[in-house]
């Protein structure tokens, strides 16, 4: 096998939890082929480059195996290799999250009074 369809890739390598989440985010352009956008049933081969934007990380990365099988994570990384600018973007948003917390990330659901207080008093 040396092509699958880019919507069966994204969710064999683990970018998407479902593959109707990889359909639906190729259908919106978050992923793009070469910097160009596509339709779920493209098929993608070795050497292709990919843009994948699945809400929460940005990666791009150069196809290094194909498969059409969602399998462990450990063969899902061998499927592709990260190209040295989408790590160090991904490194930089880690530090930038990590020094400028949203103050309400630590509340679990609706803020009750206590934390409430705790908020108001934190951000003036």
């Amino acid at each position: 096998m040396d092509t699958t369809r880019i919507d069966k890739w994204c969710w064999a390598a683990r970018f998407f939890k479902t593959r109707s989440q990889a359909t639906e985010a190729v259908e919106r352009g978050r992923i793009r082929l070469n910097g160009e956008r596509t339709k779920p049933a493209h098929n993608v081969k070795a050497g292709d480059r990919l843009d994948v934007d699945n809400g929460a990380t940005e990666w791009e990365v150069l196809v290094t195996g194909i498969a059409d099988k969602r399998g462990s994570a450990a063969i899902a990384a061998t499927l592709y290799q990260e190209t040295e600018e989408s790590i160090a973007r991904r490194a930089a948003q880690a530090e930038r999250h990590r020094l400028f917390r949203e103050p309400s990330a630590e509340i679990k659901g609706r803020p009750t009074k206590r934390d409430r207080r705790l908020l108001d008093r934190s951000s003036s």
